[in-house]
């Protein structure tokens, strides 16, 4: 962590300005890292966050502005500049080559090599040493990345980043797909980073994690620096929180109105198993029912969704619809019966990313808007512009490339989808991965109004709280069990960890 006497910033960028056609994404904005401290960079999706380190990582290129790298002012144009500046970014969406073994992904761009050929057996030895440095020796230098979970598709960038011998580590939500005892190793490593001299630039929307983490905090509103160089230790969260909305705001959940008994069950899954990844799993959700499915990353959380989805064919037990029996292994099927997913993967597994909001609203809903063989644009704007007034989309224009919009806009869309689709019972994996504190607000009332209408929700989240919080049952699953099932309000965070560590049936 950073000393109680720091030298000079390492890093800085003065009034940095970025123009994109129609839109200016930031607008002077400074910020100064020391070297040895964990710098976190905070905002709303849309801040300007991730505009800001693409500048730094070469790219963007700057409209205005200035970096500094020891007071000496450089110019990063592309990538590798960025990396020969000592500056290695690790962007939220995972940026590594499944196709490929983890030595080749660390070394990839950076081969070693002598006399024209690769240097396999060093480029393995030094993947070793970089595994067993992040505590991960079980991952193997010539396993294929593609086989690794999330979780260590994370680590193997987090490796690459340490490869390039950089000064300054940009980390994008780097737990967002870690568990809470990877975070802990995450931590453990950046404290070691950060005893070397090295800097860290850290962005979250976990102000649990900033506590836990950071030194000093730069905060960005619409394109601008609005707190600059703020100490972790004495800046309240309430502060932090108006900062970044511009208003006060309370981080709470929506009240539990409670659902009636005579409430109808609309999803009932009896013994349902996925060989290899868990089994004997039984849930019932009854109209208006929030369900919250709490474990580790590996658990076969995300997996049960899949599965009552149809994306995996179950190898036993049942699943029933409104007291109709479902076919193993049937997406569409599953969506004919009133099913919905918002997976966790939005970008890769949920959206379009160069179709417009529109087509990505209304992706479930084609064979409603078909005319004579022919989509009907012009019903599926009317139904998506609807839908994103109703939910405050911003921006509300539906005709842009939804990769434009920010995180909370996107999972935005991903549930007007379904409201336009009309579902029964929805399926969410980590509903807020990726949103910042203002938007998770406006979903967590979004979720619980479409409870209320007579839906019936399955919650994912790798964060206790918010399943907690949300849910009015919790299911807490371990290596693959149901291990405790009972009201939200029964149990808390430390139970909850007490099970999915120990695996013992509650």
């Amino acid at each position: 962590m950073v000393t109680e006497d720091p030298a000079a910033p390492l890093l800085q960028m003065q009034g940095i300005v970025k123009h994109f056609p129609g839109a200016k994404a930031l607008d002077g904005v400074d910020l100064d890292v020391l070297p040895g401290e964990v710098h976190c960079l905070l905002g709303q999706n849309g801040a300007g966050k991730s505009t800001l380190i693409k500048v730094l990582a070469g790219a963007h290129q700057p409209t205005a502005g200035t970096i500094l790298l020891d007071g000496e002012k450089i110019a990063i144009p592309h990538p590798d500049a960025a990396l020969e500046h000592g500056v290695a970014t690790m962007y939220q969406e995972l940026d590594v080559v499944d196709g490929l073994t983890v030595a080749e992904n660390i070394y990839l761009g950076h081969e070693l090599a002598s006399a024209g050929f690769t240097r396999r057996r060093s480029a393995a030895q030094r993947t070793r040493q970089l595994m067993d440095r992040l505590g991960h020796p079980e991952i193997s230098p010539h396993q294929e990345v593609g086989e690794l979970p999330a979780a260590g598709k994370q680590i193997v960038s987090m490796a690459r980043a340490l490869s390039r011998d950089a000064r300054v580590i940009v980390m994008d939500e780097p737990s967002a797909v870690l568990d809470s005892g990877e975070v802990d190793n995450l931590f453990r490593v950046v404290d070691e980073l950060t005893r070397q001299g090295i800097a860290i630039i850290y962005i979250s929307h976990r102000l649990e994690e900033i506590r836990r983490i950071g030194d000093r905090i730069t905060v960005l509103k619409d394109g601008r620096t609005v707190g600059r160089n703020l100490e972790v230790s004495t800046t309240p969260t309430d502060e932090l929180i108006k900062l970044m909305t511009g208003r006060e705001m309370e981080y709470a959940f929506p009240d539990r109105p409670g659902v009636p008994e005579e409430a109808p069950v609309r999803l009932e899954v009896t013994d349902l198993a996925l060989a290899g990844v868990f089994s004997d799993v039984s849930l019932s959700i009854r109209a208006g029912e929030i369900v919250g499915l709490a474990g580790l990353v590996g658990s076969g959380r995300s997996e049960i969704l899949e599965t009552i989805y149809g994306a995996r064919r179950a190898t036993g037990g049942k699943i029933t619809l409104d007291g109709k029996r479902l076919h193993r292994g049937s997406v569409s099927g599953a969506v004919a019966a009133g099913i919905g997913l918002a997976p966790e993967e939005r970008k890769s597994q949920g959206l379009v990313l160069d179709e417009p909001v529109y087509r990505n609203i209304t992706l479930s809903t084609f064979a409603g808007m078909a005319r004579g063989g022919w989509l009907d644009e012009r019903a599926e704007k009317k139904a998506a512009q609807e839908q994103a007034t109703a939910l405050d989309l911003r921006p509300p224009d539906v005709d842009r490339a939804i990769r434009t919009l920010s995180g909370g806009n996107q999972q935005k869309a991903m549930l007007a989808r379904w409201l336009v689709h009309g579902v029964e019972v929805l399926l969410l994996d980590e509903p807020t991965r990726g949103v910042d504190v203002g938007a998770r607000s406006e979903i967590y009332s979004l979720i619980r109004r479409l409870a209320d209408a007579g839906t019936a929700v399955l919650v994912v989240s790798s964060e206790i709280p918010e399943v907690l919080g949300l849910a009015d049952r919790v299911l807490v699953i371990s290596e693959g069990q149901v291990v405790h099932s009972g009201p939200a309000e029964s149990i808390d965070e430390h139970q909850v960890l007490d099970m999915v560590m120990e695996g013992s049936v509650a």
